[in-house]
């Protein structure tokens, strides 16, 4: 497979930071990186402009992350609630996904993206839960999240599984384990 070396213009999860020339597969980079203009191709040229805007791209970094630290500041007081309808087991009737908490968090003023919100599948069962968000590339926040039954009741968790046989619900959310807390 022909590969081709192209300068990320923005931070890509699992490829590297903006900036960067990595080595992709040129399918890769013609179908995606560069229609989207997420990279461009690592000719000289190229590289010497970046290596001009670099004061400015560390100075942006910088003012990215430290707002990003702020609003982490702010949502680590905030915990979440959902009410949803709960059947046999402690089985939620529809589930909780990024984007209910994306939505419940624009409630209550804080505009994030679903796609920030870390939840590898939606919450199924009631309980209580852990759930990354991610900020910036260096700065994640465990936001607490419950799910209650309808009305607002707390369910015992414990009783409820000792009637049924089933095992408690999870105290992470289904999250991606890779994304670690990097708060510093």
């Amino acid at each position: 497979m022909p590969h081709k070396q192209v300068l990320l213009r923005e931070d890509i999860d699992n490829l590297g930071a903006r900036g960067e020339i990595v080595r992709v597969k040129a399918g890769y980079a013609r179908n995606y990186l560069l229609p989207r203009n997420l990279a461009v191709e690592a000719t000289t040229n190229n590289v010497r402009q970046i290596e001009g805007e670099r004061a400015a791209l560390a100075k942006r970094e910088a003012k990215d992350r430290s707002s990003a630290e702020l609003q982490a500041g702010a949502l680590r007081s905030l915990s979440l609630k959902f009410e949803r309808r709960v059947g046999e087991a402690g089985v939620l009737y529809g589930s909780v996904t990024s984007m209910d908490i994306a939505h419940a968090l624009k409630e209550q003023g804080y505009e994030i993206d679903r796609r920030r919100i870390v939840l590898r599948e939606p919450i199924k069962r009631f309980g209580s839960y852990e759930v990354p968000v991610r900020l910036h590339r260096d700065v994640t926040v465990q936001l607490p999240v419950s799910v209650l039954g309808e009305g607002g009741i707390e369910i015992d968790v414990t009783a409820l599984d000792a009637e049924t046989g089933g095992e408690s619900p999870a105290k992470k959310a289904p999250a991606a384990e890779a994304v670690a807390e990097t708060d510093e």
